[in-house]
């Protein structure tokens, strides 16, 4: 739920160009601003790269996530929640695969990795969760 919330909030929003910014025209965008000053500056002045890992977030993730949430919520019984769980937790990993490339490797890595990862890394470990959980077995 978390996730869906992220992506509707801030991820595609600033995808598709909201600036993050003390003056932004949308105010979860204005709470980032400090959260982009201490820890990601590339929030600030956004690199392609960026753009591309928060439009998919928004685009393709977050119409994943909503689908496996519901099916998990109420209709377990779907025979292809599993390979959309798949489908999704791929998707995620390798989406949080560029976006640490960019944080990490770009000009201005995070200078608190204390602060950082705690608030980043469940961004990839949850979907690795979710691989584990749903990856198939034999009987």
């Amino acid at each position: 739920m978390l996730g869906i919330i992220n992506a509707v909030l801030l991820s595609l929003p600033e995808g598709l160009g909201v600036r993050v910014a003390t003056d932004s025209p949308w105010p979860p965008l204005r709470a980032l601003h400090t959260w982009g000053v201490e820890q990601e500056p590339q929030h600030l002045v956004m690199p392609p790269t960026l753009r591309a890992s928060l439009l998919y977030d928004g685009f393709v993730q977050l119409p994943l996530l909503v689908v496996l949430t519901i099916g998990i919520w109420k209709l377990k019984s779907w025979p292809w929640l599993g390979a959309l769980a798949m489908a999704y937790a791929v998707s995620a990993v390798i989406n949080m695969y560029f976006y640490f490339t960019q944080t990490f490797l770009g000009p201005n890595p995070p200078s608190h990795l204390a602060t950082y990862l705690p608030l980043n890394l469940p961004w990839l470990i949850v979907p690795m969760l979710v691989a584990y959980r749903f990856w198939p077995r034999t009987a």
